[in-house]
């Protein structure tokens, strides 16, 4: 144990805030500019603390590069820098209601009379900054150290929560939190666990990582949404209390945590962190405390802060819901993708309201990471307030004679070795006959966004491979209703619905089928895209890596993807056999291009929709241009051709306007749209 302050030398104190310094500045470039963090928040502010109590003491040994110094991370290359004029702050952290009392205490001794407090869920998210000019947005950027961020506008954009135009043609800085929903953190991890990617830590780092990403289009599958709660100059607004500008906000078009509250005094105070620490865990976001604020914001501007934090806000963090149990054994389990997986098999233990007694140890480095053995006695939370994980190993509990879990070298389904391949963090049985991968592909090909074969689930899939009625994905439109009443609880109706569903699901199109293929990195959006490039699934056979690269928004580590799929003998195969059961292997949506001597005005256009439509909606018309050989974005820029002004239209028609794009209103477009189809 560290010694107290008061009886350290100052040599002994510098030596200690030295090493501090030094790891908490690591642990705070994993957290802020890597988006990974190693260790549980919980772990750096018992380290932060500490450097804090120790400055306390010796100011002299308070250094420019200490972390009770810094604001956030540093600003990322790729993006360019934003000025804040007015600069975005951190908050102090308390953490214990003793602690929130004195910095109470402090406040109202310091102003002279009791105040009132707005407390605030403390969303655990990333600080972003959104500028508007009368009314219009027109920048987003990160908080980056405090002074610059990154800027960020072509990615917020893309979030359906941050309005673009605002009710009132107000100039403002607004500033919030950018969040990741539970249930798409966990999608995400799914889906990167599946593909051998490493996973996120939590919400708060799979939002950030998102914003920080060069391609809009990543930002904008992810999910991603905001709460407002703070702006850099109150002026514009009518609001003088923290409350009443939460209220503003929701008006002027902002989404607002409706969960704020006006305390009168701290027993409320206190009982509001009572109830949303009970009610945690039934939110649909992540939060880790409470942030206290001073309601009224003249005082809030009286008060100001120091170079780090605000002195008229504090958060109180939750302490971490952990609990320890024992580590009994760890499973290694192949997914559909041939990732090998490790699981962590616990005594059951009671967390955040559910029962627990499996969580995901994700790869091999995350098992060396955290060194975990059976027999160990290990503390479990919930990342992201969902997803269980272990946070770290209580090394005085551990067995004697407990050893580092090996790791597998040959599939636990199959036999085959397994392999490391370059880039990833993830073993992986590339064994394509491997059983376990055949039933998950099984269960991915049924499911509804690939072929949709409704009924046939993981159960019964199980049930069939296991039989030996199926050993492919072309078996299933083989099976009888005979084969089909010999599974357990298949009765003569469910045998005939789920024969139906499978026929049915022959006529799909192409699209579907790719998805359902299995193919590594080819999702639903890019299925499509390949399959309205090429049309049949022969063209796509035969085409090139570099035919395939430069189909608009694919690239090299797709286009391999496909190629080296195809390149299978056994593949070939499966394709015959499908085909040889009458299922389709033709795109029957709209065409992405028209034929070169189309009369089409749109042929080749790259367009982009702003404003409300009247006649139809947003997907219609987007569905009818790409229909007639227009290319659809999302963003204007030199190289659009025409922007489609809908009412309403915000900063998309303004910068159409400032670089001289052909702007059509909705009659215009609607007028050519008939001119088209005469034509």
């Amino acid at each position: 144990m560290a010694d107290e302050p008061n009886t350290m030398t100052v040599s002994q104190a510098a030596e200690e805030a030295t090493t501090l310094r030094q790891t908490l500045n690591e642990w705070r470039r994993q957290y802020y500019d890597e988006d990974a963090p190693n260790v549980e928040d919980s772990v750096y502010d018992q380290k932060y603390e500490r450097l804090v109590e120790l400055e306390r003491q010796f100011p002299q040994l308070v250094t420019p590069d200490s972390p009770t110094q810094l604001v956030g991370g540093t600003v990322k290359s790729g993006f360019d820098k934003v000025t804040h004029e007015i600069p975005m702050l951190s908050l102090g952290d308390v953490f214990s209601q003793a602690e929130l009392q004195e910095f109470a205490d402090r406040l109202e001794q310091n102003v002279g009379h009791a105040v009132d407090y707005n407390c605030e869920l403390k969303i655990d998210g990333l600080a972003l900054s959104l500028r508007y000019e009368d009314g219009v947005l027109v920048q987003g950027s990160t908080r980056g150290n405090g002074t610059v961020g990154e800027d960020i506008t072509a990615n917020i954009k893309t979030i359906k929560s941050i309005p673009q135009r605002l009710t009132k043609p107000l100039t403002i800085d607004v500033r919030g939190e950018c969040y990741m929903p539970k249930a798409a953190f966990a999608a995400l991890n799914e889906r990167r666990e599946a593909a051998g990617e490493p996973v996120f830590a939590n919400p708060r780092n799979a939002a950030a990582g998102t914003l920080r990403q060069l391609d809009s289009r990543v930002v904008a599958e992810r999910q991603l949404s905001t709460f407002m709660y703070n702006i850099a100059d109150y002026e514009p607004l009518k609001a003088r209390t923290q409350s009443d500008m939460l209220t503003e906000f929701a008006d002027l078009g902002f989404a607002i945590n409706p969960d704020f509250k006006v305390a009168h005094s701290m027993s409320e105070v206190f009982d509001y962190i009572d109830h949303y620490q009970n009610e945690r865990p039934e939110l649909a976001y992540g939060i880790d405390g409470i942030v206290i604020k001073a309601n009224p914001l003249p005082l809030q501007r009286s008060l100001g802060a120091t170079v780090k934090v605000p002195r008229w806000a504090i958060a109180y963090k939750f302490p971490p819901d952990e609990q320890p149990t024992t580590l009994l054994d760890v499973e290694w389990t192949v997914g559909r993708t041939g990732v090998v997986t490790p699981t962590a098999v616990m005594e059951p233990v009671q967390l955040a309201g559910t029962t627990v007694a499996r969580a995901s140890l994700h790869n091999p480095d995350y098992v060396a990471a955290k060194d975990v053995r059976i027999g160990d006695t290990v503390l479990l939370h919930k990342a992201g307030d969902i997803i269980p994980e272990i946070s770290s190993v209580d090394l005085k509990q551990r067995p004697k004679d407990a050893q580092p879990l090996e790791i597998p070298t040959d599939c636990p389904s199959c036999g085959a070795p397994l392999v490391h391949l370059e880039d990833e963090v993830a073993l992986r049985c590339i064994n394509p006959k491997c059983p376990a991968q055949v039933q998950e592909g099984l269960v991915h090909f049924a499911s509804r966004n690939a072929m949709n074969i409704d009924g046939l689930g993981p159960r019964i899939i199980a049930q069939l491979y296991t039989n030996h009625l199926v050993a492919d994905v072309a078996d299933l439109y083989r099976l009888t209703k005979d084969q089909l009443l010999t599974l357990d609880k298949i009765k003569d109706k469910s045998a005939e619905k789920l024969l139906t569903a499978i026929d049915r699901s022959r006529d799909n199109s192409l699209e579907r089928l790719l998805f359902g293929l299995g193919i590594r990195h080819v999702g639903a959006k890019v299925a499509r895209l390949i399959a309205q490039h090429f049309g049949t699934i022969e063209a796509l056979m035969a085409a090139s890596q570099e035919e395939i690269a430069a189909i608009d928004s694919m690239g090299d580590v797709i286009a391999n993807a496909v190629v080296q799929y195809f390149e299978s003998d056994e593949v070939h195969t499966l394709i015959s056999e499908l085909q040889a059961v009458k299922v389709n292997t033709t795109y029957q949506g709209p065409s992405a291009t028209v034929a070169e001597d189309s009369n089409s005005w749109f042929a080749g256009k790259r367009v982009v929709l702003t404003g409300k439509l009247e006649s139809f909606t947003r997907p219609e018309a987007t569905q009818w241009l790409q229909a007639h050989g227009a290319t659809v974005t999302g963003s204007v820029s030199k190289k659009t051709d025409l922007v489609i002004a809908g009412s309403d239209a915000g900063s998309k028609l303004q910068k159409a306007q400032q670089l001289d794009i052909t702007v059509w209103d909705e009659a215009r477009f609607s007028e050519t749209m008939r001119e088209d189809t005469q034509a």
